[in-house]
């Protein structure tokens, strides 16, 4: 399958073929670098990694997947460039795009990526937008076929801010691969309705489900259970409202015993603030997959590096 020259800004842009031909291409990756093969099919590129917002897991994975397919990344932090301050982003866009291969970029506004997209002339990949995560999503599903062995038809549970990037993210995938999706959250913390129409388009082909609820029974029979925290980055001042919202939606004991299956996993994009969203006990219980998911930024990053970019 040939995605070369493509941006990665949102899974919308991608056909359910082309996103489980990324999940398995980060499936070979996986297994090559277990044994110690790494390749060259980014051997003479440059990559531009520009972050607004700090990172663990994105910003590892992407030098790392780098490195080990034989490119260069170049990390520019929020004072490093002018992004948007004293150069506009469409000439900033034009600008790395003439001495960058690809660019990576995570920070607040979708419209900045798109623009970078637009301008650039090159590659870019969305690290996290407020809007977006298309790359964790990624990270997720090959998650979930590791475990599960495959996608579609499976049960994933979204409890807590059902508005975020995640939530909003894991709902487009789910519904491009025929997942049952569901989000569990207060009715003041709902998603988009623009987007919970969209997504049930997407349902119409693939067979999938989309269902916003905020009742807790509704976890029942759930293949996995996904949170996140209840206050993303920027957001910080509303710390009180949320933690009042969302206390009844804490991932803990007595709501995976409303499950009622042996098998269900728990799934984190972290960092996890734990005794808010999830309890400790709950995460340490199911921390090998995890911190597999953790992982799995890094393989699936690499593959859209490698589909996108790459000589293969």
């Amino acid at each position: 399958m040939n995605l070369k020259g493509r941006s990665f800004l949102t899974l919308k842009d991608y056909t359910p073929e082309e996103i489980e031909y990324l999940i398995d291409l980060a499936k070979d990756l996986k297994q090559k670098k277990k044994q110690g093969i790494t390749g060259n099919s980014l051997k003479g590129k440059n990559i531009a990694l520009i972050f607004e917002k700090p990172s663990t897991r994105t910003r590892c994975a992407f030098t790392v997947g780098c490195n080990d397919e034989g490119g260069y990344p170049e990390y520019l932090g929020k004072d490093d460039i002018q992004l948007g301050h004293k150069e506009s982003v469409e000439d900033t866009a034009r600008v790395l795009g003439r001495m960058f291969d690809g660019i990576e970029f995570r920070g607040f506004k979708q419209e900045t990526v798109e623009k970078l997209a637009q301008y650039s002339g090159v590659p870019v990949w969305n690290g996290l937008t407020d809007l977006d995560h298309p790359t964790q999503i990624l990270a997720d599903f090959l998650t979930l076929k590791e475990q599960f062995g495959t996608l579609k038809g499976l049960h994933l549970v979204y409890v807590g801010d059902g508005r975020n990037n995640m939530a909003n993210s894991l709902m487009i995938g789910s519904a491009k691969m025929g997942l049952h999706f569901t989000i569990l959250s207060p009715k003041v913390l709902w998603a988009d309705e623009k987007l919970v129409a969209e997504c049930r388009e997407y349902n119409k082909i693939s067979g999938g489900t989309v269902t916003v609820t905020d009742s807790i029974k509704d976890v029942t029979g759930a293949d996995a259970v996904y949170t996140d925290v209840w206050c993303s980055m920027g957001e910080e001042a509303l710390a009180g409202e949320r933690i009042a919202l969302l206390k009844p939606y804490q991932v803990n004991a007595e709501l995976m015993n409303k499950i009622g299956k042996e098998n269900t996993i728990f799934l984190h994009c972290l960092p996890a603030v734990k005794g808010y969203e999830v309890t400790e006990d709950v995460f340490e219980a199911h921390a090998d997959v995890i911190f597999d998911e953790a992982e799995n930024r890094m393989h699936t990053i690499k593959a859209v590096m490698v589909a996108t970019l790459g000589n293969i």
